[in-house]
């Protein structure tokens, strides 16, 4: 089978009523067929409508997500486990934490990850909570490191660290470094050592119980993962692209390359542009669905399940 360009999918989309739904669902199905298992898209449109957060509107994990996940995992055939299609920008460390839990208590620890394009941050962690993740060369993972009403926490106590540091050897730049930090908070760095502590200790447990529970090594590899990840020295940037080969090869992450099954490459990409041009081309904004067009989108305007 001959994977669809972007152009023959775009192309189809105008033939047919209600097409992008059509389309989408058609190619969500044919995943699903193919790998024998539930399979449940989480599609936000951050980089199609990324302006729209000026308006309110919410591309992160939220907890009104786990709304749309109990929509479409509701009479699903549990035994055959689920594969989540991500596509996210990263969120709410709570809100990951409650939907990973609720989708461990139906699918137990059968549940991969597969990631046509990025899953970022808190998208990271949900990704390393399954048993392990499709993607390709083309794909990318990103740092753990949590935010803060926007704010990077591992930025915040290296930027304290250094002004304690400067301070002690030239207490001359008191007066500079006061106006740097005054735009901190009083409770800001203990808000964000926490949440440090609580996404490493996620991400930790979910490795150890899952993806890596039957490895003599464990503790090891999972530690240099959480340190390699959750950390700025390693990362550099909380907007840093992993790619598939660091995250193999470097981390020992438990990765399925796509390139090496080209139907499953055809079937998951399909998928992938299908989403992409429905979040490009409608008001949808967010995308959550399983391969029997049970759908919870998120709309510019509204919010309601299909």
């Amino acid at each position: 089978m001959n994977m669809p360009s972007w152009n023959e999918i775009l192309a189809k989309t105008h033939q047919l009523s209600n097409v992008y739904d059509n389309i989408r669902r058609d190619y969500l199905r044919e995943l699903a067929d193919k790998t024998g298992r539930n399979t449940i898209i989480y599609y936000s449109g951050w980089l199609q409508k990324g302006q729209l957060q000026e308006k309110g509107y919410r591309f992160d994990i939220v907890d009104s997500d786990k709304m749309g996940f109990m929509s479409t995992v509701k009479n699903l055939d549990k035994k055959k486990g689920l594969d989540i299609v991500l596509h996210t920008p990263g969120g709410s460390i709570a809100a990951t934490e409650s939907i990973v839990h609720y989708l461990k208590s139906l699918f137990g620890n059968n549940i991969r990850a597969i990631i046509p394009q990025i899953a970022m941050s808190a998208g990271t962690m949900m990704a390393l909570s399954c048993k392990e993740i499709i993607m390709g060369k083309h794909s990318n993972l990103g740092p753990i490191d949590p935010q803060l009403r926007g704010i990077p926490t591992h930025g915040v106590i290296e930027e304290f660290n250094k002004a304690k540091e400067e301070i002690k050897a030239d207490p001359s730049r008191i007066p500079a470094w006061q106006v740097i930090l005054s735009k901190y908070s009083p409770t800001l760095i203990g808000e964000c050592q926490k949440a440090i502590t609580w996404a490493e200790k996620m991400v930790e447990n979910w490795l150890l119980t899952n993806m890596f529970k039957d490895e003599i090594n464990k503790t090891e590899i999972v530690n240099k993962i959480k340190k390699e990840l959750g950390s700025h020295a390693f990362t550099m940037s909380h907007d840093r692209h992993i790619h598939m080969e660091t995250l193999r090869d470097d981390l020992k992450i438990k990765i399925i390359e796509l390139e090496k099954n080209d139907e499953l490459q055809d079937a998951v990409l399909s998928v992938h542009h299908s989403s992409i041009i429905t979040l490009t081309q409608t008001p949808a904004i967010k995308i959550i669905e399983n391969q029997d067009g049970k759908a919870f989108i998120q709309m510019a305007n509204t919010r309601s399940p299909n």
